[in-house]
C-alpha cells in the first residue's frame, strides 16, 4: 500500500466521516478497497499500534466495511438459504461469520458477519469492495418481500481492540458483559449505536456500529476516556499484521472467487448439513474429494520476511504461493498463510523454501494461529 493523499481527488477513492480526525493526528493514508483509509499513524507507527492492542487498547477505523440489510417476512431464511454458515445455529442478539460463495464453483465472493436482529431483520457487514456484489446477488435472488438495502455510508464502524478494551467501555458505560459474537444496542454521545463482541485480531474487543453523523462525538468520546488505559489510534497496517498473526483470511488474498473454502479452510464456516446455500453442490464435491491445494501456516526459519506472491518449493518444485506474509511483531519472525499442492503429501513440521527476490529462505509448516488467541 502506498500513501495517495495527493491523488485521492483524482482516483475519487471515498473517505470515512473521521477523515479529518485522522488527517489531525497525522495518519498516512492508503487506499483500500476503494477507500482512503489510515495506514499507521504519526508516533505510532505499525509495531508500536500492534504492540497497543496486544497489551492494551487500540481503535481502528473501519467504516470502509461494507454495510447491508436484509428485511422483510423471513428474511433470516432467505440469508440462510444463500449464505454458507447455518444462521439457524444463532438467535437475536448474536453475530456470525458466514461466506457468500459463487453458486457454479463454489469461490468465495466475500467473507462477512451477519447479524441476527430478528426473524425479519438481518444487517450484514461485507468487505468494502464486495458490498455493491454481495447485495446485487441478494436482491437478484430475494422475493418479492424481502428488500435488500446497500447502506454502506449510512454508518461508521469502530473497532476496540485489546484487553483493555472493557475498562474504556465501561468507563463510558456501554455494555460489554455479552458474550462472544453477540451484540447490544447503547447510547453514546447522542448516538445510538450497536456494540458487537467482535474483531479481527485475536484480542478481546468490540466493534461500534454508528450512524455517520455522530462517528466524530463517539470517537472524541473515546479519546476523551482512553488516556486512563493507554489508548492508541491504530491504522490498516497494524490491522493486518494483526489478522495474520491469528491466521485470519483476508478476502482477494487468502479467500477470493477462485480460492474455495475447502481450500482456505475456512469449511467450519459452512452448513454443510443445510438443503440450500449458494455453492453447495460444487463445495460438497470438492470436501468429498479433496482439494488439489490447501491453505496453510508458515513460519520462517532463516531471517526473512515472506510476501504475497512468492513462491514455495520443495526442492526445484514449486510447490504453491504465499497469500498473505509479514513480520510478526509479537513472534519476532516472519510469517505467511500460502495456498499450497496437497501433492506432494505435507506434513506440519515439514522444511519449505520460499523464493524472496532471488534467495531460498527455509520456512516450517504450522497450523495457525502464530499467536495464542485473546477474544474470550
Amino acid at each position: 500500500m502506498t500513501d495517495v493523499t495527493s491523488a485521492a481527488a483524482a482516483t475519487r477513492l471515498r473517505r470515512s466521516p473521521l477523515h479529518a480526525r485522522h488527517t489531525a493526528l497525522g495518519a498516512k493514508f492508503a487506499p483500500f478497497g476503494g477507500w482512503e483509509m489510515p495506514l499507521e499513524y504519526a508516533g505510532g507507527g505499525v509495531l508500536k499500534e500492534h504492540a497497543a492492542v496486544r497489551t492494551a487498547v487500540g481503535v481502528f477505523d473501519v467504516s470502509h466495511l461494507g454495510k447491508a440489510r436484509v428485511s422483510g417476512p423471513g428474511a433470516a431464511t432467505f440469508v440462510n438459504s444463500c449464505l454458507t454458515n447455518d444462521l439457524d445455529r444463532i438467535g437475536a442478539g448474536k453475530a456470525q461469520y458466514t461466506l457468500c460463495c459463487d453458486d457454479a464453483t463454489g469461490g468465495v465472493v466475500d467473507d462477512i458477519i451477519a447479524y441476527r436482529y430478528a426473524d425479519d431483520h438481518v444487517f450484514l457487514i461485507p468487505n468494502a469492495a464486495n458490498t455493491a456484489e454481495v447485495v446485487r446477488r441478494l436482491r437478484a435472488a430475494a422475493p418479492a418481500d424481502v428488500e435488500v438495502t446497500d447502506e454502506h455510508d449510512r454508518y461508521a464502524v469502530l473497532a476496540v481492540q485489546g484487553p483493555r478494551s472493557v475498562e474504556l467501555l465501561d468507563a463510558l458505560a456501554l455494555p460489554t458483559g455479552h458474550d462472544y459474537m453477540s451484540f447490544s444496542p447503547a447510547t453514546l454521545a447522542g448516538a445510538e449505536l450497536t456494540v458487537c463482541r467482535t474483531g479481527y485480531t485475536g484480542e478481546l474487543g468490540y466493534e461500534l456500529v454508528v450512524p455517520a453523523e455522530h462517528a466524530v462525538a463517539v470517537w472524541d468520546a473515546l479519546f476523551a476516556a482512553g488516556a486512563q488505559v493507554e489508548l492508541r489510534a491504530c491504522g490498516l497496517g497494524a490491522r493486518d499484521t494483526l489478522r495474520t498473526e491469528m491466521g485470519y483470511p483476508l478476502h482477494g488474498q487468502d479467500l477470493s472467487v477462485d480460492i474455495t473454502p475447502v481450500q482456505g479452510r475456512s469449511g467450519w464456516a459452512v452448513g454443510w448439513d443445510k438443503p440450500a446455500f449458494w455453492g453447495r453442490d460444487a463445495l460438497r464435491a470438492e470436501k468429498a474429494a479433496g482439494p488439489r491445494r490447501t491453505l496453510r501456516g508458515l513460519e520462517a526459519v532463516d531471517r526473512a520476511i515472506p510476501r504475497a506472491g512468492m513462491t514455495v518449493h520443495v526442492g526445484d518444485t514449486p510447490v504453491g504461493t504465499i497469500t498473505s506474509g509479514t513480520f510478526s511483531p509479537t513472534r519476532k519472525q516472519g510469517i505467511a498463510l500460502a495456498l499450497l499442492d496437497t501433492d506432494p503429501k505435507l506434513a506440519d513440521g515439514d522444511l519449505v523454501e520460499v523464493d524472496i527476490r532471488g534467495r531460498r529462505a527455509q520456512m516450517r509448516l504450522t497450523r495457525p494461529p502464530f499467536v495464542t488467541p485473546s477474544v474470550r
